[in-house]
């Protein structure tokens, strides 16, 4: 057996058994690794991918109606009195559902924004989303209602929010073993995060930076194709360790081992990605001491071009307040510049996140993963923590 390779199965049956049961109760399957007999080899993925998931930026940059919309001013009345009527029912807002927000016109406009992002160019940018009127408590409330008609909300981090704060807490970016990136003001290599969507609202902005890159997976791979076919390859193959970074349940392991790019389990076969490079650089505590493998130089080689390539194809955009971006995590990855804070008074860069969950019975992609018919697939579960919805980080 490879050094650091760990037996499939044996780390199948505990991860099973470990993981929480998704439920009503707001409880997210969690972090646990791919069914190693339905990840398929380099061979098998296509040479070329085609259709509306692969978007080149030049055709975006500079038409932005392609990609942003405007809310109107019903939209804004219905989301404002689903919020206010939400909050006048004391329920729960770690637990809000569609139906419990109801938007009888948004709603419509909603489903086929949900269908592009899964199935299209997979990002939209809203504007107009009235922070600085409703405050941080009722934004949030109304953010979360109008995420539900996309996804299902699941956990962000082992405490267990469901509505996540993307804001420098002081942290140090150095220590990434034990520090997630979004709680300093550190740059944010391209990456994806644990959920099929992700939202990100803009309640206040940086001084200078933070602004925003994403772009199409499939145009990357296409790219990746015809210039080095040897990345690919390597981003295929299920011997990258991924850090969980201390966000375990007993019995489960620090890491999990898997690829970079799957392949659906669907005769359509669509190539889609789980990545983030700050959580393959930071397990040197393991791979020092001869636990797991260390990163190889064709997977050193491998993370560095993928990065640039990305980095050349992007997109660029900026948040202002009031805007919220969403994206598919299948086929975009996204990524954010270095950013510097206004001194006081003023309030530091403040996002408000959503990860949410689409399972398949809901047009979700088809995943080589136990949980791909769950109603909330990923996140991250630690043991039995309850969802909660923090209206500011901590």
């Amino acid at each position: 057996m490879t050094p650091g390779l760990i037996d499939d199965n044996s780390l199948q049956d505990k991860e099973t058994s470990t993981r929480p049961k998704t439920d009503d109760g707001g409880h997210t399957s969690g972090q646990h690794p791919p069914i190693y007999d339905l990840l398929r080899p380099y061979e098998h993925f296509p040479t070329h991918i085609d259709g509306p998931t692969v978007w080149k930026s030049e055709n975006y940059q500079k038409c932005p109606e392609r990609w942003t919309r405007h809310f109107n001013e019903t939209e804004i009345a219905e989301l404002s009195t689903a919020a206010d009527n939400f909050t006048a029912s004391k329920q729960s807002l770690a637990n809000l559902s569609k139906e419990q927000f109801p938007l009888p016109a948004l709603s419509t406009v909603l489903e086929s924004i949900r269908s592009s992002l899964l199935d299209q160019e997979g990002f939209i940018l809203f504007k107009g989303f009235p922070v600085l009127k409703w405050g941080n408590a009722k934004c949030a409330v109304a953010y979360v209602g109008l995420g539900a008609h996309l996804g299902y909300p699941v956990s962000q981090n082992g405490r267990g929010h469901v509505l996540g704060h993307v804001k420098d807490l002081g942290e140090d970016p150095t220590q990434t073993d034990k520090v997630r990136i979004y709680r300093t003001n550190a740059r944010q290599f391209f990456h994806t995060d644990n959920s099929d969507l992700v939202g990100l609202l803009c309640i206040a902005k940086a001084l200078e930076g933070g602004e925003s890159d994403i772009v199409s997976l499939h145009h990357v791979y296409n790219t990746l194709q015809a210039e080095h076919p040897d990345v690919i390859k390597t981003l295929t193959e299920p011997n990258w360790y991924f850090d969980r970074k201390g966000e375990t349940s007993k019995g489960q392991d620090e890491w999990i081992r898997s690829s970079v790019l799957y392949l659906e389990t669907s005769p359509g076969e669509r190539v889609y990605i789980k990545w983030d490079p700050y959580f393959v650089t930071s397990l040197s505590r393991f791979s020092s001491r001869g636990i797991i493998a260390p990163l190889s130089p064709r997977q050193q080689l491998a993370l560095d071009v993928f990065e640039h390539t990305c980095a050349r194809l992007s997109l660029h955009m900026i948040l202002d307040v009031g805007d919220i971006q969403f994206l598919s995590n299948a086929h975009v990855l996204h990524a954010r510049t270095a950013y510097t804070d206004p001194g006081p008074p003023a309030p530091k860069r403040h996002l408000m996140r959503l990860w949410l969950a689409t399972p398949e019975d809901q047009g979700g992609w088809k995943l080589p993963f136990h949980d791909s018919k769950e109603r909330r697939r990923g996140g991250t579960q630690v043991e039995d923590t309850p969802a909660v919805a923090p209206l500011d980080a901590e």
